[in-house]
């Protein structure tokens, strides 16, 4: 049963928020009406249209590629990408379902669900590689290990959590040493940087999101980056059901219906003029954050190093083990025993939400996970078997994180006085 936090004496000088103040919630600004009534009063409804034109040139021009293709999902992005690897590295032929006939594919761990599953759309097996504490992302020394373990892999897909980029330099000369192409998911760090480059621009294909929660929105949507002119004319095929140039429909590949409507991209394409802004904002929240814990038995999720600098899309914090109450987790509940000095992010969360406020857990690692419990799944000190389960007992570091971390409100609506009773309540679960 719920803890009653607003009937505790502890939170006592504590107000529930008139409304919630939300995780990551889409804001607006007027711009995107008017291009999506531009889109109506021309009629141009579908998937053409000046809205994802210029959407496509604007990112591009942000991102430093040759060409962004606008797509209907990350996730649509994503599994494109996968599939033209597959198609350079392996030369299948474009029937779709079976790009990578077993083959397997090393995949960021941490991460969302988006980021393995095109693999298995693909008929890859995905390997699992651990994170490491510097960037939440994909740990090279584990990917080095994978390498030396399967030589065979041609192909990584790295996630960049929550904005913070990977450390891409070394990932992408560890590919490049083993022959391997390079999928970067930067679907939550658009404007992010990394070696002076782009979230998104430094992999040999890249994805971005425009999901509602991301940075700029444009209520869903995505776009696959390249340099190259015959990737992009060939994402830009796939993602139109594949139709080949006759007066009739004609098919000689599998294709998808991917591709974004004009509606949705003139969404994004008044997003974009805001995502400096944006960026601004959520780095703000991320450093009041900071400041407010500095005296506490917590820590930030990574926000720089010395090659990067996160969107801050999600500010997150990670629960000292010594301050950790004791708790445990099954797939679907939790339960903890409150304890004074001591918290959990489960009780965090939990008081939050007696106070209309949005956290969430940090990423269940895949290798924890039902789906892919069965994956192998490789360490930096070596490979191990996936058990799926709470992470109790388990020695990885994405097991770590996700015991011990989660995420806070990062809503740039959120206002200073909001923030300032959110450290509150986070600094009451510890006294």
């Amino acid at each position: 049963m719920l803890h009653d936090f607003q009937s505790d004496p502890q939170f006592a000088d504590i107000k529930p928020f008139a409304g919630t103040v939300w995780l990551s919630s889409p804001t607006m600004h007027g711009g995107e009406l008017r291009y999506m009534k531009q889109a109506f009063e021309t009629n141009w409804m579908s998937t053409v249209g000046e809205n994802i034109d210029e959407t496509e040139k604007k990112l591009a021009a942000y991102t430093g590629v040759s060409h962004a293709v606008a797509l209907s999902s990350g996730t649509a992005a994503l599994h494109l990408a996968v599939r033209l690897a597959a198609e350079q590295l392996y030369g299948i032929p474009g029937r779709g379902g079976t790009a990578f006939g077993g083959r397997m594919v090393f995949c960021s761990d941490l991460t969302f669900a988006a980021t393995v599953n095109p693999v298995a759309y693909e008929g890859g097996e995905a390997v699992l590689i651990d994170s490491e504490y510097d960037t939440w992302n994909m740990d090279p020394q584990a990917l080095e290990r994978a390498f030396a373990i399967y030589p065979q892999v041609r192909l990584a897909v790295v996630a960049h959590l929550y904005g913070m980029p990977a450390n891409m330099d070394r990932i992408r000369e560890i590919c490049k040493r083993h022959g391997a192409l390079l999928v970067e998911d930067a679907a939550e760090s658009l404007g992010a940087v990394c070696q002076g480059k782009a979230a998104g621009s430094i992999g040999d294909y890249g994805i971005v999101s425009f999901n509602g929660n991301k940075i700029i929105t444009g209520s869903g949507g995505g776009a696959f980056l390249t340099d190259s002119p015959e990737c992009a004319r060939r994402v830009r095929k796939w993602s139109t059901q594949s139709r080949e140039n006759a007066p009739w429909y004609q098919h000689t590949e599998t294709g998808y219906n991917y591709r974004m409507s004009n509606v949705i991209a003139g969404v994004v394409r008044g997003q974009m003029d805001y995502l400096e802004e944006h960026i601004k904002a959520k780095r703000e929240i991320y450093q009041r954050y900071k400041q407010g814990f500095k005296d506490l038995p917590v820590r930030m999720n990574p926000a720089e190093s010395a090659e990067s600098l996160s969107n801050c899309w999600m500010s997150c914090l990670v629960v000292d083990e010594d301050a950790m109450c004791e708790t445990i987790r099954s797939e679907r509940e939790y339960l903890y025993i409150r304890e004074k000095g001591k918290t959990c992010p489960d009780e965090i969360l939990d008081a939050l939400r007696c106070f209309h406020a949005e956290g969430r857990p940090v990423w269940k690692p895949m290798h924890m996970q039902d789906l892919y419990k069965n994956n192998r799944f490789v360490t930096r000190d070596g490979e191990r078997t996936a058990k799926g389960g709470s992470g109790a007992g388990d020695p990885s570091v994405g097991a770590d994180l996700f015991r011990r971390g989660l995420c806070l409100p990062s809503d740039i609506k959120m206002t200073k006085e909001q923030q300032e009773q959110i450290i509150k309540i986070v600094r009451r679960c510890l006294e």
